[in-house]
């Protein structure tokens, strides 16, 4: 037995006497403890820098603890968007001193992370968000609003990009900050959905100081730290879905389908190995991703096609729901997993990107099309009409 097979078994062996019985789901402090439990017995940020917290281990551990944990769901989510995407951040273009005071709490459960990049203004376009950082002596000083923040009630800290100098093109006038959520001046209010839930918050800023050693990266450099983050987060989705129980998928859909009589329809097992098809083919891109990323291989722009191929998947999958069980899709069955998958299906095609902007960054950055053209990019923000400005220019 290999050392690599030692520390998989090793592995399931905790997690078959951990993880058992969890829900996917639990509550703060549930989810806290366990993360803690996770991290204390080496299977958190496994490949991380020993030096900030993480494991120092290598992708071969890596894929072997995936391998023990792939038919495990683990109640991490609320941490997903620290591990997938602020974490990563931090580690590429944050200071020493940032690395050395977020990454192990983060890595534990300790702390959790949102991010905060779009606003009511700015949301297929961010580099036209308008809340702004303004120097007061040497602390920044922040007002405005972000929208669509998952996890942001539960968040202790959150990575904000905001406008730092209005003179330049407004990709150049953009920092990034961490801001601590528990400041007096952070409001938070939930936002409901159609699925009944609120999935994601609005964020007011008001007269929120910062201080300087919190800038990530360099001051009127946010745009591409945001880059970073959004390359992260967009890898983050559609390689995490593939190790997350899809509600409308194949095997749910199967079970449903054969639950009512319908299996005989020819009809119906054709949807069915549509389905499949394109699940499969999903799940093996995000493996040959994974592996990728495990070797130092960043897929970079690349990640925008999982992201879009999700999207396109969990249409489908609801679509697939409708066809299949009719009115019964839409009735509170089987705990309700199926009608909620319908009313979050077009979510997908919108978070973490719109499905239009992923074409375009596949076809510009992957396939080497032409850019589509952008008149305002050379334009000084101040003086754009986007947003708060063209309601005040009467557009």
């Amino acid at each position: 037995m290999t050392d690599l097979d030692t520390y998989r078994d090793r592995a399931r062996s905790w997690l078959e006497e951990r993880a058992a019985g969890l829900r996917p789901d639990p509550g703060l402090a549930e989810a806290r403890a366990f993360m803690a439990e996770l991290y204390d017995a080496g299977y958190s940020g496994i490949t991380w820098p020993a030096e900030y917290g993480g494991q120092g281990l290598s992708a071969a551990e890596e894929r072997a603890f995936q391998q023990a944990s792939r038919d495990v769901v683990l109640p991490v989510g609320v941490f997903g968007i620290g591990l997938g995407m602020c974490g990563p951040t931090l580690l590429s273009i944050g200071t020493e001193e940032q690395k050395r005071r977020y990454v192990r709490p983060l890595l534990r459960g300790e702390e959790i992370w949102c991010q905060m990049f779009s606003e009511p203004g700015a949301g297929s376009d961010v580099a036209s968000l308008q809340t702004r950082a303004v120097l007061d002596g040497d602390t920044w000083v922040i007002n405005g609003q972000k929208v669509w923040t998952s996890v942001a009630r539960q968040a202790d800290f959150g990575l904000l990009i905001a406008r730092t100098d209005a003179e330049v093109p407004k990709h150049q006038g953009i920092t990034m900050f961490v801001v601590d959520m528990h400041d007096p001046g952070v409001t938070v209010r939930p936002l409901r959905d159609m699925t009944g839930e609120s999935h994601f918050n609005e964020i007011f800023f008001d007269d929120v100081r910062v201080a300087p050693d919190q800038v990530v990266g360099e001051v009127n450099g946010g745009w591409s730290a945001a880059v970073t983050t959004l390359l992260h987060e967009r890898v983050s989705i559609g390689m995490g879905a593939a190790r997350t129980e899809r509600p409308a998928s194949f095997a749910a859909l199967k079970t449903a389908a054969a639950a009512r009589g319908l299996l005989a329809d020819p009809a119906v097992r054709d949807r069915l190995i549509d389905l499949y098809l394109q699940e499969r083919a999903f799940d093996l891109l995000n493996a040959r991703m994974s592996q990728e990323v495990k070797a130092g291989i960043m897929p970079g722009a690349r990640g925008s096609v999982s992201k879009l191929l999700l999207a396109d998947l969990t249409l489908d999958s609801a679509d697939a729901a409708s066809e299949i069980l009719g009115p019964d899709a839409v009735a509170f069955s089987d705990e309700g997993k199926i009608a909620r998958a319908l009313s979050w299906g077009p979510g997908m095609a919108l978070g973490g990107g719109t499905n239009e902007i992923m074409k375009n960054i596949i076809g510009d950055r992957v396939l080497g099309l032409p850019r589509e053209p952008q008149v305002d990019r050379a334009v000084p923000f101040k003086d754009l009409k986007v947003g708060t400005q063209a309601k005040e220019a009467g557009a």
